[in-house]
């Protein structure tokens, strides 16, 4: 008991490092050093985590391969990737406009935003105990919006809908890979998530960033 206790203690502890340390990294590259492309860098990060997932599952097998079984499958897994592109470009792009600290108190109404789009894509509703919870901390974003020093539109726009984004994609990851025959664990979704972001950030950042091959 007291080594699953520290396994999972160990999880949440490298989850949160790793975040706060690519956020970090992000922000240094897209603000401090000027790097003015989001999509590519977007592009990259899905690079590594195809390479990473492969590697994982293939050569060091920490979990067995899992075999898209449907076309309707890989569509949905198809949208899944898009979405979630969407959220990462998304919370980049607000990362060359904002402070790391304020794009991290806009990320605390993800809760908001998955809770209302569970509702209005299954018509779930949670306890009222849960909504008023979430309305605090929907306020003290509010509040603190107001009184940011450095509050730019454009980036608190792209850092709400990297939220939003990010909130439909647990939403619609719940609905579309619910059935028992075809779900995925984490490591093999991101395998098959990946490639397919590949496919569609490399012609978006072609077109929306030219300046990045020079």
């Amino acid at each position: 008991m007291s080594s699953n206790i520290i396994f999972i203690s160990t999880l949440i502890i490298l989850w949160y490092s790793s975040n706060i340390g690519v956020l970090l990294l992000n922000k240094l590259l897209l603000s401090n050093y000027g790097f003015k492309f989001p999509i590519f860098l977007t592009m990259c990060h899905m690079s590594a985590c195809a390479i990473l997932s492969y590697v994982s599952i293939v050569f060091l097998k920490i979990v067995p391969l899992q075999k898209i079984k449907s076309r309707g499958q890989f569509l949905r897994i198809g949208c899944l990737s898009v979405v979630f592109c969407g959220s990462v470009v998304g919370g980049n792009i607000s990362l060359r406009y904002l402070p790391v600290s304020f794009n991290q108190a806009v990320g605390a109404t993800t809760p908001f935003f998955t809770a209302m789009f569970a509702y209005l894509m299954t018509w779930k509703r949670e306890a009222w105990v849960t909504y008023g919870a979430l309305v605090p901390v929907v306020t003290g974003v509010v509040i603190a919006s107001g009184g940011e020093p450095s509050f730019h539109l454009f980036g608190f726009i792209m850092c709400i809908s990297a939220t939003a984004a990010r909130a439909f994609k647990s939403v619609l990851q719940g609905i579309l890979l619910s059935s028992e025959g075809e779900k995925l664990n984490s490591m093999n979704l991101l395998l098959y998530m990946s490639p397919i972001a590949i496919a569609v950030l490399l012609p978006a950042a072609l077109v929306m960033e030219p300046d990045v091959l020079t």
